[in-house]
């Protein structure tokens, strides 16, 4: 199975194949690597655990060993800030299986080549058959090869805040009080 969203350009896809290896030792996985360009590059790595969500404490102690294997590997020439963070509510979708985990959820997905005359597509993920993304869209339920996809990610809906935030207080990761807040705000939002 391809990983260009996991790591799309060459640099991204040789980060990956060092960090990946421990990432993976220390209990999580590796959502997306970036190496953003610009004055001051950004190393922009996102991962989590296999059963979704991510701690600041584990971010730290990724970037801590991430950092000592990329000084040894040293596959950046320029001097860049490495970021270690979690994928985020509106989430890159980068691995087959995330289609199937947020089945149901709003999604954009934008294909390398033009299919049928577009390159976007958005609409609700309907999980996935073999190679295949499907995404219900106005014209019905089509299916995408995941090879064919450029960038995917959740759109940021109401319903896909509340669900997150609920799977996280469920967990404990998150306090009543914080919780009841952002449910206030979303309803104001809601006029």
């Amino acid at each position: 199975m391809s990983n260009d969203l996991i790591a799309r350009a060459a640099i991204d896809r040789r980060v990956a194949e060092i960090i990946a290896p421990v990432v993976e030792d220390m209990g999580f996985e590796l959502v997306r690597v970036r190496l953003m360009g610009g004055k001051a590059p950004i190393l922009q790595i996102m991962a989590e655990k296999p059963e979704g969500g991510i701690e600041v404490d584990d971010c730290a102690e990724i970037s801590t060993a991430v950092s000592a294997v990329l000084d040894v590997e040293d596959p950046i020439i320029d001097a860049y800030t490495l970021e270690v963070s979690s994928p985020g509510i509106d989430r890159p979708l980068t691995r087959l299986k995330d289609f199937d985990s947020w089945q149901g959820y709003e999604a954009k997905i934008e294909t390398q080549e033009l299919i049928d005359g577009r390159r976007r597509f958005k609409g609700a993920l309907a999980g996935t058959e073999g190679g295949e993304v499907l995404i219900e869209i106005e014209e019905g339920t089509i299916g995408l090869q995941f090879d064919w996809l450029a960038d995917a990610k959740l759109v940021l809906t109401d319903e896909l805040i509340r669900d997150v935030l609920r799977s996280r207080k469920d967990a404990g990761a998150v306090d009543e009080s914080q919780f009841d807040e952002i449910d206030t705000i979303l309803d104001g939002q809601e006029d």
